[in-house]
């Protein structure tokens, strides 16, 4: 039999790709039942539910940005098995506790505790990073991200059917998968970092997120690829928090329709990031490829703004998943400029910003949208959140172009071709 070094490395990606699937699809099952079950069990009628929903989110992200460089320091410290294995152990029981509890601030620490160990999605990061030679990492992102997109197109189709029964079944669903992922972890997943390629010790003042974050000032190329991270998290929050509002107000679609929309928007974003990534960058290169997305994102946000009509609006669905090309690139260039040792603890740092985007970026463009209906609005547009999205990825193309001028074509080191500057 011939076998070939990439060859364990593509089975590698395979684990961590069904890995990660299996975490998404476990939380896509529980989003369209969680605000009904806040309702029921805080009463109240809708509007203390959407306040509710509200803290949940914030408190949800506020935990990612504290847990995402903790977990990545430890996993740079004790290896990425352990820690993923750790984060679907708890996922599982915590999905459970959420299942069993029967008052609002007890799924509010359910809620907590999910935040805690969600952030093993930054460990997953370094997991490629460790097995994936730099040529080839966008491609792997790209495979890694299509993950997220089945997620979404399976978890919350699920979740819907079960919670059409009992708002309880999907959270027993989500424990089940997570468990199982637990199980497969287990048996299967093989560790990525080496014993002596580990640090030597956990370090705090990488592991705290202010910290982190500081980490990046090393890396002056990273801190500005960061900062594209950061615009891209915070734009995308326009599609999450406003998209049904938007849809029903516009352009009078239900719950099925809605439901069909964001199927076709997570298929276009799942054929994106395993089909195209991996066939674009070898061509075009990693910043090639990244400001080729961003100008999509962009675009496709300006048409769903100005969409006149729904058929217009999903015609600009292809375009914004395209935008999905940018972020593997992106993550790609960063794990050129980290040194071996700090990629869990740079990955971190990098999803302690998204974090952060995932704190502000749902009351900033619910307002917005609010202001632009409302009747102290200085005119109509409620297609305003999309608009200002669109500025957003506008601003973060000019940070891309400029923080990676000069940057190689393609990148064929075997190992990482930053180091970190001076502080």
């Amino acid at each position: 039999m011939n076998t070939t070094p990439d060859t364990p490395r593509r089975a590698a990606v395979i684990f961590i790709f069904v890995t990660v699937l299996i975490d998404i699809l476990s939380f896509g099952i529980i989003i369209p039942v969680l605000p009904h079950l806040i309702e029921r069990l805080g009463g109240g009628g809708i509007a203390r539910a959407a306040m509710w929903v509200g803290i949940f989110g914030t408190l949800f992200a506020t935990i990612q940005f504290i847990c995402a460089p903790i977990q990545g320091a430890l996993s740079d410290r004790f290896g990425r098995r352990s820690v993923i294995l750790l984060s679907n152990l708890g996922i599982g029981v915590d999905f459970l506790f959420m299942a069993l509890v029967n008052s609002v601030p007890m799924l509010l620490v359910g809620r907590f505790v999910s935040g805690m160990f969600a952030a093993s999605f930054t460990t997953a990061n370094a997991y490629i990073a460790d097995v994936t030679p730099p040529a080839k990492r966008a491609a792997s992102y790209g495979l890694l991200g299509s993950a997220f997109g089945i997620g979404f197109i399976i978890g919350p189709a699920l979740g819907g059917f079960l919670g059409h029964h009992d708002l309880r079944w999907p959270f027993y669903a989500a424990a089940l998968l997570a468990l199982t992922n637990f199980c497969y972890g287990w048996f299967i997943l093989p560790e990525s970092l080496p014993r002596e390629r580990r640090s030597a010790r956990f370090d705090w003042s990488h592991a705290n997120p202010l910290g982190s974050i500081m980490l990046l000032k090393r890396y002056q190329s990273v801190l500005g690829l960061a900062g594209v991270v950061f615009v891209a998290n915070l734009a995308h929050y326009a599609l999450q928090s406003v998209f049904v509002l938007y849809a029903d107000y516009r352009y009078g679609w239900g719950e099925q329709k809605v439901g069909y929309t964001l199927a076709l928007v997570g298929l276009c974003n799942a054929i994106v990031q395993a089909g195209l990534v991996r066939r674009l960058v070898p061509v075009l290169g990693e910043r090639r490829t990244l400001l080729a997305g961003v100008l999509f994102g962009a675009s496709g946000f300006a048409v769903m703004g100005l969409a006149p009509n729904g058929a217009t609006f999903l015609a600009a669905i292809p375009l914004l998943a395209l935008w999905g090309l940018a972020g593997p690139a992106t993550q790609a260039l960063i794990t050129h400029r980290v040194d071996e040792h700090e990629q869990g603890r740079v990955q971190g740092a990098v999803s302690s910003l998204s974090s952060v985007a995932g704190i502000f970026g749902p009351a900033l463009f619910t307002q917005v949208f609010a202001l632009f209906i409302g009747a102290r609005a200085p005119f109509v547009l409620p297609g305003a959140p999309y608009l200002l999205a669109t500025a957003l990825l506008v601003f973060g193309w000019f940070v891309a172009w400029r923080v990676t001028a000069g940057q190689p074509r393609h990148i064929h080191a075997a190992a990482p071709s930053g180091v970190p500057e001076q502080a």
